[in-house]
C-alpha cells in the first residue's frame, strides 16, 4: 500500500479509501448492504492490505454505516490514531425542519450525533455532502470551523458541487481566517469525466485532495467484457441516470475489457489503475462487498499501465450532462 498527504495538508492517507455505505442495516437502506458480522472479514481484509482511510455518512442506512464503522475500526485497530475517518453531513436524518442541511443549528447537532455512532470524540475529515442552496455559505463555514476549532474534526471536506460553488467556499473562508476545505469527494471515474472541467483543475491550483466516490461507476466498469448484474444494479436507479450514454459505456467498456484481457488482470483494477494515475487523484473511495473487491482495489495501486494504455482507455469517451 501507498500512503499520500491529503492534498496540501499533513494528514497522511492509504491510496486506497474503503467506502463504508456498503455495511450497516439493508433493511434501512438496501439488499445489497452488508451487516456488522458479513462486513467484518472484508473490513479486516482490507487493513490487513494496509488500508487506513474509511469514508461514510450519518445518512447511510439512516446512522447504522457509522455505528458499524465505529465499532469495526475500534476492533481492527490497536489505537484510534492508527487509521483516518471521515463522514459526512447535509442529507436529511429526520422530519424535523431542522433535521438537515448546512444551517449551524444541523452542523452542531449532526457532528454530536456522528461522534456518538462513531464511538469517538473526534472525525478526521467532516464532509459538507452536498451544497445548500437555502443556507449562506458563510454560516456553513464558520459552523465548520467552530467544529474544528472545538476539536470534534481534524480537517474539513467537501462532495459533489459546482465548481464555482466551491471556490466561493474556499474564498468565504480564506477572507474570514476560518478553516478550508482540504479535500473534495466528488464524481469521477472512465465512465464520467466532467469534473475534469473546471473542479479538477480547482483543486489543483489550490492544493486540495480529490477523493473521488463511484470509482467504478457502481460496478459497470468492474464488470466490463462480462456482463451480468449484482444485486445494486438490479436495484438502484441512479446507474440509469448517471450512466444513460449506454452506446458510449460500450466503447469504452470494450477498451477496459481489451486492457484487462492483454494484462491478464481483472477489470477492476484496470479501471482504478487509470484514476490513481490521474493528476491530483489521491485516493479513490472503493466500496467492497467481496473479498476479490478489496484485493481488486489493493492490486490496482501497484499496477502501473502505460501512457499509451490510459490514452487508449480515455480516448472513446464523450462529454455527458453534469451531474452533482
Amino acid at each position: 500500500m501507498e500512503y499520500v498527504r491529503l492534498g496540501t495538508t499533513g494528514l497522511k492517507v492509504s491510496r486506497i479509501c474503503l467506502g463504508m455505505m456498503s455495511y450497516g442495516d439493508p433493511t434501512r437502506w438496501g439488499e445489497w448492504v452488508l451487516d456488522e458480522a458479513a462486513a467484518e472479514p472484508i473490513v479486516r481484509r482490507a487493513v490487513e492490505a494496509g488500508v487506513t482511510f474509511f469514508d461514510t455518512a450519518d445518512v447511510y442506512s439512516r446512522g447504522a454505516s457509522e455505528e458499524v464503522t465505529g465499532r469495526l475500526l475500534a476492533r481492527l485497530f490497536p489505537r484510534r490514531d492508527d487509521y483516518v475517518l471521515a463522514t459526512k453531513v447535509f442529507f436529511p436524518m429526520g422530519e424535523g425542519a431542522n433535521d438537515r442541511g448546512l444551517s449551524r443549528k444541523h452542523l452542531h447537532a449532526a457532528v454530536d450525533d456522528s461522534l456518538r455512532r462513531l464511538g469517538t470524540d473526534h472525525v478526521d475529515l467532516y464532509q459538507i455532502h452536498r451544497w445548500d442552496d437555502e443556507t449562506p455559505i458563510e454560516e456553513t463555514m464558520h459552523a465548520l470551523h467552530e467544529i474544528v476549532q472545538a476539536g470534534k474534526a481534524r480537517y474539513l471536506g467537501a462532495s459533489s458541487m459546482a465548481a464555482w460553488q466551491f471556490a466561493k467556499a474556499q474564498h468565504v473562508a480564506e477572507t474570514n481566517g476560518w478553516t478550508k476545505f482540504a479535500s473534495m469527494q466528488n464524481h469521477y471515474n472512465l465512465l464520467y469525466r466532467e469534473e475534469e472541467r473546471e473542479m479538477l483543475p480547482l483543486c489543483a491550483d489550490q492544493g486540495v485532495g480529490v477523493i473521488p466516490w463511484s470509482p467504478l461507476a457502481r460496478g459497470l466498469i468492474a464488470r466490463a467484457g462480462s456482463g451480468g448484474n449484482t444485486a445494486r444494479t438490479g436495484s438502484d436507479p441512479r446507474i440509469a441516470a448517471l450512466y444513460a450514454d449506454e452506446e458510449n459505456n460500450r466503447l469504452v467498456l470494450d477498451r477496459v475489457a481489451q486492457v484487462a484481457r492483454e494484462r491478464e488482470v481483472p477489470a477492476a483494477q484496470v479501471g482504478l489503475a487509470w484514476l490513481l494515475r490521474q493528476p491530483g487523484v489521491t485516493a479513490p473511495i472503493v466500496g467492497a462487498t467481496k473479498d476479490r473487491h478489496v484485493d481488486d482495489a489493493v492490486a490496482a495501486v501497484e499496477l502501473a499501465l502505460t501512457d499509451k494504455e490510459l490514452a487508449f482507455l480515455a480516448e472513446p469517451y464523450r462529454p455527458r450532462p453534469v451531474s452533482l
